[in-house]
């Protein structure tokens, strides 16, 4: 199951995005909201209960807000989480293959539809490469946020 969501700025991308997964990709969507248009809304109240979600489930994600950022840092807290922004389809192979991310985010106010389905396609069909370095790393950073005062 993939999840999705987004704020207000995202929502019109995030409408094409679950159309695109359904119908051409073949995916299962989960659609987290919101179920119609809210000008102003938090993405918070989105993006937390989908990285809950994801995290639960051991599934994956997509969020969207006007930037990416919001969306990304706000799932990036929640423990289990590894969210990075889909800026261009490189970035979407990569934080796949050697960051093993389970959320992808995405700009709403910056990608054109077709553009972020390339991405969400590459980011998809892209798995982890379990290289040595790369689960060397990994562990580095779970051994970090074990024995720090992180927020």
């Amino acid at each position: 199951m993939l999840y999705i969501a987004s704020d207000h700025a995202g929502y019109q991308l995030k409408k094409r995005l679950v159309r695109f997964l359904e119908k051409e990709m073949q995916v299962s969507v989960k659609d987290m909201g919101p179920e119609e248009f809210v000008d102003g809304d938090d993405y918070p109240d989105y993006a937390v209960p989908l990285a809950q979600k994801v995290v639960e489930t051991g599934g994956k994600g997509i969020l969207i807000c006007g930037n990416g950022v919001g969306v990304c840092i706000v799932a990036n807290k929640i423990k289990g989480i590894r969210a990075g922004i889909g800026y261009n389809t490189y970035a979407a192979e990569s934080m796949r293959q050697d960051d093993d991310t389970n959320i992808l985010c995405l700009a709403g106010r910056v990608l054109s539809d077709e553009y972020a389905m390339a991405i969400t396609k590459k980011w998809l069909q892209t798995e982890f490469s379990g290289e040595d370095r790369h689960v060397r790393r990994l562990e580095k950073e779970e051994e970090i946020l074990r024995n720090c005062e992180c927020k």
